[in-house]
């Protein structure tokens, strides 16, 4: 599958959807109107501490809540090779077995398993994960390709997005240091990215913690996860 007209107007049906709540169901939704899938797991990633944390999914039975689901995607390593690679990864038959924690073997006759990680730019922000195919599919390199693409656009398009409050609760160098730290960027490396001092990083994100009414960086930024400002 190649980046045709199709694909790129299902893109634009994401890009055009206003509110968090509901971009988050059309990446799935979108996603298994654009390929030969039939279930989709949505999953947010932070690399303070490797951490997975389930969003959404859509299933046969309709649409599922899974904020119970937390992984350290380092016990997971076709999703960390995903992530790590910024690539759609695949398994099958034993390699399924060898790569996959039985938690997300969900029925006996269920054996592969795709990792497509959502990523801007450099930065991994989450993956989408399925294991049921249509009838009969092939997984392809160019499959696996446009699995990877849809992964980029979808990031490019959710860090586009503001989340309700963004700029009624934090300023924007607020906000670009806080997503910094989401991507588990260092003090220093944001200094001489940002081209500003490592004291005024820090005094950017004390004011960010404050406004947030957070104790401290973590709680901030699951804060901003809670309230969709980001992704």
């Amino acid at each position: 599958m190649s980046m045709d007209s199709t694909f790129l107007d299902n893109i634009q049906i994401l890009a055009e959807v206003d509110t968090h709540e509901e971009k988050l169901y059309k990446i799935l939704e979108v996603y298994m109107n654009t390929f030969p899938v039939k279930n989709a797991y949505l999953f947010r990633y932070s690399p303070l501490g490797f951490i997975g944390e389930g969003i959404i999914a859509i299933t046969s039975i309709g649409l599922l809540h899974i904020r119970d689901i937390r992984d350290d995607i380092r016990s997971l390593p076709l999703i960390y090779s995903a992530i790590y690679e910024r690539k759609a990864k695949y398994c099958t038959g034993i390699e399924y077995l060898k790569q996959i924690n039985i938690k997300y073997i969900t029925t006996a006759n269920v054996n592969s398993f795709l990792a497509i990680p959502i990523c801007f730019g450099s930065v991994a922000i989450g993956y989408i994960c399925t294991n049921e195919f249509d009838d009969d599919v092939k997984i392809t390199d160019q499959l696996l390709f446009s699995f990877t693409e849809y992964g980029r656009q979808v990031g490019k398009i959710l860090e586009k997005t503001n989340g309700p409050e963004d700029l009624q609760i934090l300023s924007r160098r607020e906000m670009e240091v806080m997503k910094r730290i989401s991507w588990g960027e260092s003090i220093k490396e944001m200094a001489d990215t940002m081209l500003i001092s490592e004291v005024t990083i820090n005094q950017y994100i004390k004011t960010a913690i404050k406004k947030l009414k957070a104790q401290n960086r973590t709680q901030a930024i699951a804060e901003m996860f809670r309230r969709g400002i980001i992704s």
